[in-house]
């Protein structure tokens, strides 16, 4: 098991051990969660666009530019309006 301090203005340095075991090198971005049980859980944000690629289905169809257009539009009345556009 690993253990870091934490200095005055809030850092710790992430052990050698902890930082090969998950891949991480200088300049990744790493997510912070914290549960409601207080156990805190460190991501590594590093995937690849590369990684991804078969996690989602084929879609049936592609989508056209104006259903895209559409969605974006609802996308955005949903964040700042709160509700959704009326057909």
């Amino acid at each position: 098991m690993s253990v870091a301090t934490l200095t005055s203005k809030g850092q710790t340095t992430i052990p050698k051990d902890v930082r090969e075991r998950l891949g991480l090198k200088p300049g990744d971005k790493i997510r912070f969660m914290v549960d409601d049980n207080g156990r805190a859980f460190l991501i590594p944000l590093t995937v690849t666009v590369k990684q991804l690629r078969g996690m989602l289905p084929k879609p049936e169809r592609p989508a056209t530019i104006e259903e895209m257009d559409e969605a974006i539009a609802q996308g955005i009345v949903e964040r700042y309006l709160g509700s959704t556009p009326r057909s």
